[in-house]
């Protein structure tokens, strides 16, 4: 089997700036994606993953905040997700990402969301998070869809920073899913 690692989208690739496509129906290659970018998520060890990581330009995310093995996998998987709440005290976190592999940076978010999406099933379902990994997760993953990275929420100086030390990384042979 390939390298899945070498399938991320590595910064500042222009595929992780662009606004991607809603999703109209839920067909077999949309599922087929779906568990390519399960594997890959699970291969790199990240707990989320977005479409425009693994190059497809449109609205579908997968996550898996809880798997502690190989053997425990519990995806969710979220198509045309929107944050239709997001409040709480705001937390600032360190991030990583798997397209910004050997960095992390902090982020300010709210602690609480809620987020509809529908399911491999074409079920509308509804996330809530609050003060947890899943809740900067689902922020972050949408946020890619609308090509949002975690860096564009730095101040200019800090993301100059951040993009200095992820091409240091790079260089030095960081992979997607290591952090520094």
């Amino acid at each position: 089997m390939a390298d899945l690692a070498n399938e991320v989208v590595i910064a500042p690739d222009e595929r992780l700036k662009t606004e991607c496509a809603v999703i109209e129906e839920v067909t077999p290659e949309l599922r087929k994606l779906a568990e390519h970018m399960a594997e890959v998520m699970y291969a790199t060890e990240g707990c989320g993953i977005a479409a425009p990581q693994v190059g497809e330009l449109v609205q579908l995310v997968v996550i898996d905040c809880d798997y502690a093995d190989d053997k425990n996998h519990n995806p969710y998987y979220l198509i045309n997700p929107e944050i239709i709440v997001a409040d709480g005290e705001e937390r600032e976190l360190s991030e990583g990402c798997l397209s910004f592999p050997g960095i992390s940076v902090h982020v300010t978010r709210p602690s609480h969301v809620i987020v509809r999406a529908r399911n491999l099933d074409g079920d509308l379902m509804q996330y809530e998070a609050r003060d947890n990994l899943l809740a900067v997760c689902l922020q972050h993953e949408i946020d890619h869809l609308h090509g949002v990275t975690m860096v564009d929420h730095l101040s200019a100086s800090d993301r100059m920073l951040a993009m200095n030390d992820l091409a240091k990384a790079k260089a030095n042979g960081a992979r997607p899913g290591e952090l520094d």
